[in-house]
């Protein structure tokens, strides 16, 4: 049953380029199938969480997480009665502008990017969804409904100081209304991610042998699960007992924040989409006991997972091919793929020179990244990766 707050496609606010309505497909619908459609999407198969794409099969890429992200979403979205294809829409669409080399390289980006407006992974979502997938005969872009794109910009809250350029320059034209939250189907999608990278981060660290299933035992919410399934199944094996214990860690995640969802919802009344946008307050959202015990387990990740000396070393590796990469191609326009030089032909100045050298390189896979600086750098870094 779809509740009154849900966000409803005949109620859309449209797309920015006005197209016929499908006969098949709600715009949300559309919006999702673009999204999988997306060159930028398919992109996420070689980009990294955490570990580098190349070191095991195993591991996350942004690929799996984001398609664990939709069905985690899609559940909760279910429960609350939301529209579940927005709520897809927004999860798949969630991690299309990081770069290689997941947060590593980000943070290079962003350093480089310093001195011509920064860089800020969700400012690119949108950019690469409304300008640099460039297919369709009638618009550049992929042209997404007023509420994905929203979803995307705000999934994490209202967009409050200094607007990324990337984003700036779309609301100039689009207004995306950046000071209030973003809908009930967003939220579910910002919820999911944190659900999803909570759990898989545990299973790859495991995989990893960067700690072991006794030390997870110990942490908050994870020694319950594990002393529920060591009741039900005494003597289980190695590999089940975690697996079993992590399926409990990731249910437990789900229907808290189902629970809590239902209260907020409950306590602040909305009786449309928009009412939600103006709460003034998440309303889906961790308990405050379980987002505590989860800081405590995210302290843990990040000393054992994300600052493990080889995942240090490795951080080192790759952000050194992003900071030789940018300058060669600030100083050599001439080595950029054929498509990307009219772009370089018309910048005006430094800074959108700059941008679009940045648009190149946070499009590239890891190991894109890395065979290009093999090429035109040369050494033996890419040897050392």
């Amino acid at each position: 049953m779809t509740a009154t707050y849900a966000s409803r496609p005949e109620d859309s606010r449209g797309r920015l380029f006005p197209e016929s309505y499908s006969t098949f497909r709600s715009p949300f619908q559309r919006d999702r199938d673009r999204i999988i459609h997306a060159s930028a999407f398919r992109r996420l198969k070689h980009k990294t969480q955490v570990f580098i794409e190349h070191e095991g099969d195993y591991f996350r890429t942004r690929l799996t997480h984001s398609i664990e992200v939709a069905q985690v979403a899609r559940t909760i979205a279910g429960v609350l009665g939301l529209n579940s294809d927005l709520t897809e829409a927004v999860a798949l669409a969630h991690d299309l502008g990081h770069p290689p080399f997941g947060h590593t390289g980000e943070e290079a980006l962003s350093a480089l990017m310093a001195p011509y407006g920064g860089f800020d992974h969700n400012a690119q979502a949108i950019r690469i969804v409304t300008s640099l997938e460039r297919h369709y005969a009638e618009f550049d872009g992929l042209n997404l409904t007023w509420e994905t794109l929203e979803g995307i910009a705000k999934h994490n809250g209202p967009v409050e100081g200094k607007v990324p350029y990337a984003l700036a320059e779309y609301v100039a034209r689009h207004d995306l209304e950046l000071s209030t939250h973003a809908s009930a189907e967003a939220q579910v999608a910002a919820l999911a991610d944190d659900i999803a990278y909570n759990n898989h981060d545990l299973h790859d660290g495991l995989r990893a042998e960067l700690f072991s299933t006794d030390e997870l035992a110990e942490l908050p919410l994870l020694d319950q699960c594990f002393a529920r399934v060591d009741e039900l199944y005494p003597g289980l094996n190695y590999y089940r007992r975690r697996h079993e214990a992590l399926r409990r860690f990731f249910g437990l995640l789900v229907e808290d924040v189902i629970a809590e969802a239902q209260a907020a919802l409950a306590e602040v009344a909305p009786r449309s989409a928009d009412d939600v946008r103006r709460a003034g307050r998440p309303v889906v959202r961790f308990s405050p006991d379980v987002w505590q015990k989860l800081k405590v387990i995210r302290e843990f990740l990040f000393h054992r997972m994300y600052r493990a000396p080889d995942v240090v070393q490795m951080r080192a590796k790759v952000t050194q091919v992003v900071e030789e990469l940018f300058p060669l191609f600030m100083e050599r326009t001439d080595l950029l793929p054929k498509q990307w030089r009219k772009d370089v032909e018309e910048a005006q100045g430094e800074t959108e020179l700059a941008r679009i050298v940045l648009d190149y390189i946070a499009g590239m896979t890891d190991r894109f990244a890395i065979q290009s600086h093999e090429r035109l750098v040369g050494g033996d870094l890419a040897k050392e990766i």
